[in-house]
């Protein structure tokens, strides 16, 4: 009678009939050391929110701890289930060739994490563009970040409320933007369209004006920037004032106003500078905004041959009310 020692090599002990000695040993060495991983984790996560009242600090050590528990746990699990491949170049070679081949999109978001983690193109809390999204980073993990949704069919820049999660390989195939790296301010324009009658030195004087008045603080902060700014980026401006370029359009004279503003505050800025040039307006009856007219000149010959066209003519340039 020949006897058949069951896979694995034991004949005398199987908590799983038909499965070997070895493959049940390593599989609850492995359930183990996810356990240990996890409860320690767990351990480390209570002690912290303990101790820690900062809820940002709180939120780096929860995403730090879950980086390390995954390393860990995929070290140990790596040791338990792969002894029989005694060449580290040979397992390598194998985890290599099998990762390229299927898992080609999770390794290109590995390396757009180390890349994010190593350059710091942003950091939590920024506000960046790529590719066709924005918004505010409000999370970042080894496979994708995640951004709270600005603009779409909200205007000015100001949050939809959605979160768009993003693979980190993005970083190497889509152009990013970001509001605050380097310099924390962003150029803002507003454009005044006033009529050819008024007084456009006076317009432009106030505009300067009130534009200086509420920007005072924020040209303080950037001219200081520089010295505790960003060092990797080599960023000059000559001016920093609020400053009107003056064109001439079709409907009117345009001035143009250029200013600093906190990236958040774009929509919020450009309220507060038209409310107060409406008001200053008003005190100006010789400035007037403008909009779109279109004038009829006639002959003397037409007017003399057609008395309807009189009617045609408008005895004033069409303006609007006074503010």
């Amino acid at each position: 009678m020949v006897l058949q020692t069951p896979v694995g090599g034991d004949s005398d002990f199987s908590l799983i009939p038909g499965v070997g000695l070895e493959i049940q040993t390593n599989t609850i060495l492995s359930v183990l050391v996810v356990l240990g991983v996890f409860i320690a984790r767990r351990a480390v996560l209570a002690l912290v929110n303990r101790r820690v009242e900062d809820q940002e600090l709180r939120y780096r050590w929860a995403k730090a701890s879950a980086n390390v528990a995954f390393a860990i746990a995929a070290l140990f699990l790596t040791q338990v289930w792969f002894t029989a491949l005694r060449s580290v170049g040979t397992f390598l070679g194998l985890l290599s060739a099998g990762l390229a081949i299927s898992l080609k999109d999770l390794v290109a978001d590995l390396a757009g994490w180390a890349f994010i983690a190593w350059r710091r193109p942003f950091e939590l809390g920024d506000r960046i563009q790529i590719g066709d999204h924005a918004g505010d980073v409000v999370d970042r993990s080894l496979f994708q970040f995640t951004i709270m949704e600005i603009g779409n069919w909200v205007s000015a820049d100001q949050s939809t409320g959605r979160l768009i999660h993003i693979p980190n390989a993005a970083v190497f195939t889509k152009p990013l933007a970001n509001y605050v790296a380097g310099f924390p301010y962003l150029w803002n324009e507003l454009a005044v369209l006033i009529t050819f009658e008024s007084d456009w030195r006076k317009a432009k004087e106030v505009i300067e004006s009130l534009a200086a008045d509420l920007t005072v603080e924020i040209t303080r902060e950037a001219n200081a920037a520089p010295k505790s700014g960003d060092q990797r980026f080599l960023i000059r401006y000559r001016t920093l004032t609020p400053l009107v370029y003056v064109t001439v359009e079709g409907s009117g004279v345009m001035l143009t106003l250029r200013y600093l503003c906190r990236p958040r505050e774009r929509r919020g800025s450009a309220s507060q500078l038209w409310e107060r040039l409406l008001d200053a307006f008003g005190e100006h009856p010789d400035v007037a905004l403008a909009y779109p007219t279109q004038r009829i000149n006639f002959s003397r010959e037409a007017l003399a041959t057609d008395p309807d066209a009189s009617l045609e003519v408008p005895e004033e340039p069409s303006t609007p009310p006074e503010v």
